[in-house]
């Protein structure tokens, strides 16, 4: 099994080299939204999960190759659960001075230990898209055990003890989280905890059940605007153009399509070519069965098992 894949460009970290520390599909939730599709081992439970030593090896590998703007703990279910998450950020300190992200669902920040372990990244993202526990548990289907208020509470509890920054992630879903009581409640809850941003996002990528609905702009924006300041809306930004060699181009695009359903434009981006190059190249990957396209909305994603 690969741990490391990218550099993918991501919206809100530039040019990211992803380290992956759970097998697939392991998270505390079973997100309406989530692009990854749906959990097959539902756990609180940390624990070591993946080798430390092959992810140190590959990631050591990968950064002979690559110069990311970010390396970022994310990957196939909830990145915290895994208990050795400290020593692969110790080991990225010693090796590079690359920033890192870790991208999470914020929701084992309750666990003292949990919050030790994660305080020397640079960049904590949490999700809170909720303050209300029938909710959260529509959007979320959490794990036995977990409830609104002790979300909550975990990121007032990070926000205390962790000296970097935070990125509160709030994912809207239109009818669900969208109407002016649950906005209403963000925002006391966004108040109390103090990230350094508030970044609102919604259902881009194909979701793992059709209930989960994109939040049209005009609404985003007056989201926004309510939130005030911190509060901006995260969209696809241009990365640093950094070339990729040709005979890896097609293992990179198979790496991205079987972490998530990416665009022609995000797969582009990634390789530094033009959409006319990339699109002469997915098409023969689709024909030999290498990857395969889905459709969301009007925009067409392409996948890999």
């Amino acid at each position: 099994m690969s741990y490391i894949f990218g550099p993918v460009p991501s919206r809100r970290l530039g040019l990211s080299l992803g380290v992956d520390l759970i097998p697939p599909k392991t998270c505390t939730y079973d997100c309406l939204y989530c692009e990854v599709g749906r959990t097959t081992c539902h756990t609180i439970e940390t624990s070591p999960l993946v080798p430390l030593r092959e992810i140190s090896e590959e990631l050591e590998n990968a950064l002979t190759k690559n110069t990311p703007d970010t390396i970022t703990l994310a990957g196939s279910g909830e990145p915290t659960l895994n208990s050795e998450i400290d020593g692969i950020i110790s080991f990225i300190k010693k090796r590079t001075d690359v920033r890192i992200a870790l991208l999470t669902n914020g929701s084992l920040f309750w666990q003292e230990e949990v919050i030790k372990r994660v305080t020397d990244a640079d960049v904590v993202l949490p999700t809170l898209s909720t303050v209300f526990d029938a909710t959260y548990r529509t959007i979320h289907r959490p794990c036995h055990g977990l409830n609104a208020s002790m979300i909550i509470k975990g990121l007032k509890d990070l926000r205390k003890r962790y000296n970097g920054l935070i990125f509160l992630e709030v994912i809207l879903l239109s009818g669900i989280n969208d109407t002016e009581q649950e906005i209403e409640g963000l925002s006391r809850a966004i108040n109390e905890i103090s990230p350094d941003r508030v970044q609102l996002n919604t259902v881009i990528r194909p979701p793992s059940d059709q209930r989960a609905k994109p939040v049209e702009t005009a609404q985003m924006e007056k989201i926004r605007d309510f939130l005030g300041d911190r509060a901006e809306i995260i969209g696809y930004m241009p990365s640093k153009k950094r070339s990729i060699e040709p005979d890896s181009a097609r293992l990179s695009i198979i790496e991205m399509a079987r972490r998530r359903p990416v665009r022609l434009t995000d797969i582009a981006e990634a390789l530094n070519k033009t959409q006319e190059e990339t699109e002469l190249l997915i098409k023969g990957m689709v024909i030999k069965g290498e990857i395969s396209e889905k459709k969301h909305g009007q925009e067409v994603f392409y996948i890999a098992r």
